[in-house]
């Protein structure tokens, strides 16, 4: 009877072993081929997002070069200097040095170039080939300038009467990093078929190329985005295996975690997908709680390294103990509709815990940040006016930062930026350069400041192009007489570059200080002031 009782306990036991280990391996196998599914799904999905963020830049590129190229052809064709004269080459080359995208410019006519800004005036004209098209506007287009060539660059030149420019070709490099490919697309007059222009897409249609969109042309996922005011497309693709073995790394992290969460992946993904959906009601509560944490980054002067200002930044760590990003929360906010909240929560706490400063301190600005919604928002204004009259502040020690993004959508935006400057606040233009703001542009706009973004902060000592932008923003700004403001300062050579420019500069980075809670902020304001106390009374 012991031997039979024993015998079925290990029966039992070798039953639910072997049940337990199948339904593992069951799992696993399952697991890894939903981790590799969702994975892939997963990668391509946040590739093409990548491709179709890739391919609007550069259509906005396109689009600013193409502007400036008319502009300039237009400008040329009436000017009224003689035909390749010393003056006229003159004025073409101050049309140049205005631009930031033309490369040469120059006179042409029975198909040979006369003079231009690099050749002068020559005593042999150089004969071209035929203009690969001409677009609807007029502009002939030559896909390869050949006297112009560099490299194995694509040299595009366009020609309006007896007027032509030349896009600068070494723009074209950066468009799309390997293998990722970027190839432009133009439209012909009269047959409106697409022409490739730069590059070639060889298995895209002509419906790929000229119409906005994305999706996958066989083995490869592209985004195409087209101008709105001229006649071109770009497109960027890449092939399916070059996107996975690009994020390798992701990709197999998705196929591990499938094998090893097995059975459980779908109560896992049913856990995340509730999870995400708890984020909003999350960050509602903790709006309404006032858990919202609200922290301060200093504005330094370059030249004295004195703090005159500060930007209040705002914080969430939600209910699971995790930190989310402002560009999430925010984001979140907006998406819900009630990122208003968020501007009070951050108004009220910064008049809190800045008022006494503010009125202490002549000199000292706070700036503070507000969203697109906020400037469609009637109720901005009074919210604003009502907190300053309760911590008896005037407005103009108030800063309100708006994205340059923001600026350019309604007109709506526009008229609450006016009545804010009206009344006496200052208005800063937060991440500038990344929206190629134009001087007319900016001449319309009630502003005071803009803050140049970190991007070109990060590209001082490096070859990359916005570097040669910054010169051109500062001159801007000088010009209209706006302050400037450098985000992303995070080493002394930055800080270095922007020291050799009299305009007065102020600086934000870590290499000034991080973002800090309000006691902290006042206590690095209370040294700094000593110290300059100390520096004005000497040894």
């Amino acid at each position: 009877m012991r031997h039979f009782v024993l015998h079925s306990m290990m029966h039992t036991l070798k039953q639910r072993v072997t049940v337990i280990l199948m339904a593992t391996l069951a799992g696993a196998a399952c697991g890894i081929v939903a981790g590799y599914l969702l994975g892939r799904a997963f990668t391509l999905n946040r590739v093409e997002i990548r491709l179709g963020e890739s391919a609007a830049r550069t259509m906005t590129e396109a689009d600013v070069s193409s502007r400036e190229a008319r502009s300039a052809l237009t400008a040329m064709n009436a000017s009224p200097d003689p035909y390749c004269s010393d003056a006229g080459i003159a004025y073409f080359h101050s049309l140049l040095f205005q631009s930031e995208y033309l490369k040469e410019a120059g006179r042409i006519r029975g198909g040979k170039i006369d003079c231009s800004v690099i050749l002068g005036r020559l005593h042999q004209p150089i004969a071209l080939s035929k203009p690969d098209f001409s677009q609807p506007d007029g502009t002939k287009v030559y896909k390869d300038f050949a006297p112009f060539r560099m490299a194995d660059l694509t040299v595009v030149g366009l020609q309006l009467g007896d007027s032509f420019v030349i896009i600068n070709p070494y723009l074209e490099t950066h468009r799309a990093i390997p293998p990722m490919h970027y190839a432009s697309t133009a439209i012909n007059d009269p047959t409106w078929q697409a022409s490739p222009l730069i590059a070639a897409f060889p298995q895209a249609t002509k419906a790929i190329l000229t119409t906005n969109g994305q999706g996958r042309a066989g083995d490869t996922l592209y985004a195409t985005r087209c101008s709105n005011s001229y006649y071109n497309c770009v497109t960027e693709y890449i092939s399916v295996p070059d996107a996975l073995l690009v994020n390798v790394t992701e990709f197999a992290g998705h196929i591990i975690m499938g094998g090893l969460t097995g059975a459980c992946l779908g109560f896992l993904l049913s856990l995340f997908y509730r999870h995400n959906r708890s984020m909003v009601q999350q960050l509602r509560r903790a709006i309404r709680d006032d858990e919202l944490r609200v922290v301060y980054q200093p504005i330094v002067s370059l030249p004295s390294r004195r703090i005159v200002g500060a930007e209040a930044l705002v914080r969430w760590t939600n209910e699971d103990a995790f930190v989310v990003g402002p560009d999430v929360f925010v984001k979140m906010a907006e998406e819900g509709g009630f990122v208003g909240e968020i501007t009070r929560l951050v108004v009220r706490h910064a008049l809190r815990d800045f008022k006494k400063t503010l009125r202490s301190h002549p000199n000292f600005q706070l700036n503070i940040n507000a969203a697109a919604a906020d400037l469609n928002d009637p109720d901005l204004l009074p919210l604003l006016e009502y907190f300053l009259e309760k911590a008896a502040v005037p407005a103009r020690r108030l800063a309100i930062e708006i994205a340059e993004s923001c600026t350019a959508r309604h007109q709506l935006a526009l008229e609450t930026i006016l009545r804010l400057h009206q009344r006496g606040f200052g208005i800063d233009i937060d991440d500038f350069g990344t929206g190629y703001s134009s001087l007319s542009y900016l001449h319309d706009l009630s502003i005071d400041s803009i803050k140049i973004d970190k991007a070109f902060t990060h590209a001082i000592g490096t070859e990359a192009v916005t570097v040669t932008i910054l010169p051109q923003i500062l001159a801007m700004a000088e010009a209209l007489d706006l302050a400037v403001i450098v985000e992303g300062i995070e080493s002394e050579q930055q800080a270095d570059y922007f020291s050799t420019y009299d305009q007065p500069i102020l600086g934000q980075g870590w290499l000034f200080g991080y973002p800090v809670a309000a006691e902290e902020f006042l206590r690095l304001l209370a040294e700094d002031a000593k110290k300059a106390q100390t520096a004005s009374v000497g040894p």
